[in-house]
């Protein structure tokens, strides 16, 4: 039998030592207006505080703010797991007096992300990649509306085929268990009736075990998500201590499935899809984005300038995508090689003839 033995049953050990070492690395984009958990619900989702350098600005100072870009990252650590986790924020996000057109740095720098992944896959170096991606965008829905509002709808249709999209209504514990339902059910008709596209889970294979099969259902029943986030431990008379918040009704449990949808947000977003929200995005969003590229460089004229611009190896990142399609840029480093290989033999050259002349001059010499 140990003679039978070839040893392919290793490859799944070996791609796990692989990927131990080298560490996992997440983009988790939040978005929504202010004032509905987003900080509060990340530091509860990974157990940290990432926002303990941020100040709020005054409610008089948010009339007329404007939206910005913020990217902080942490490095995560459990059971020897590293991820790299980096949060893309959009702080006053629906926050001026006119909102209009106010998603448009949001889409910029998405398309920013991928644009740079494009140039650096189209470089020379391609072995260390930085993936700066955004794989997931968390957008935060007010739950004291009837459902999306005008802004809503404009920014998911904006980016809506350029990242993973997951709805979260903030603020859960201000709604009855019957207005939770009611309202999940009326943004669910409104993405389909405006045809916006969120994130699919994929479907369970058929050898997977039943507690998994009723877990995924159960996600998929979920969205959009409502969440309650807190980082603060209470505890009541005759109970464990939770995370929650306490009101004089009762106390609201954060990682209690009766009361909010944290625990299927949190499954979802880190123990069981996390890998899949990455492979969407490159096997699908990323390449649908590269697919618009390559034929905006078919059209009439894009080759001329491609082929009329002077390309180097120090300036080839500085060009634009248009003008540098991958067949050429492959052209041009081969052209550059065999010149530099014909430079290096001419070189040799000259060097021999030098050593010969030298020789001669002694034989010279000598007689």
């Amino acid at each position: 039998q140990d003679k039978e033995y070839v040893g392919f049953s290793a490859l799944p050990n070996q791609l796990h030592r692989k990927s131990i070492k080298k560490g996992f690395d997440f983009t988790l984009m939040v978005a929504g207006e202010s004032g509905l958990g987003k900080s509060t619900l990340i530091n509860s989702l990974f157990l940290t505080n990432l926002y303990e350098d941020r100040q709020l600005p005054e409610a008089s100072a948010r009339l007329t703010q404007t939206l910005t870009i913020e990217r902080r990252g942490v490095e995560i650590e459990e059971g020897g797991i590293k991820v790299k986790l980096t949060l893309v924020d959009t702080p006053g996000f629906g926050d001026s007096v006119d909102c209009s057109d106010c998603w448009l740095p949001v889409v910029r720098f998405i398309e920013e992300q991928f644009e740079q992944y494009l140039r650096d896959e189209s470089g020379l170096n391609r072995k260390n990649i930085q993936d700066s991606r955004v794989h997931c965008c968390l957008y935060f829905i007010s739950p004291f509306g009837r459902g999306l509002r005008p802004l809503d709808v404009a920014f998911l249709r904006a980016v809506h085929e350029k990242v993973n999209i997951v709805p979260v209504i903030g603020k859960a514990d201000a709604l009855m268990p019957s207005e939770t339902q009611a309202l999940k059910q009326k943004i669910r008709d409104q993405l389909k009736e405006e045809e916006i596209n969120i994130y699919q889970f994929p479907d369970c294979d058929s050898d997977e075990d039943e507690d998994f099969k009723r877990q995924d259902a159960e996600m998929k029943e979920s969205i959009p998500f409502a969440v309650v986030g807190s980082c603060e431990v209470v505890r009541d008379k005759g109970t464990r201590p939770v995370r929650g918040r306490r009101y004089s009704w009762g106390t609201v449990e954060v990682e209690n499935p009766h009361h909010c949808d944290f625990l299927n947000l949190r499954r979802m977003l880190v123990q069981t899809h996390l890998q899949d929200l990455k492979e969407v995005t490159h096997d699908l969003l990323y390449e649908g984005y590269r697919a618009r590229c390559l034929q905006s460089l078919a059209r009439p004229g894009a080759r001329d300038r491609a082929s009329r611009s002077k390309l180097s190896r120090r300036s080839t990142a500085e060009i634009p995508l248009p003008m540098l399609p991958l067949a050429e840029t492959e052209k041009l480093i081969r052209e550059k090689d065999e010149e530099l290989r014909r430079m290096q033999e001419m070189l040799e050259k000259m060097q021999a003839q030098v050593q010969q002349s030298q020789a001669q001059g002694e034989q010279s010499a000598a007689l």
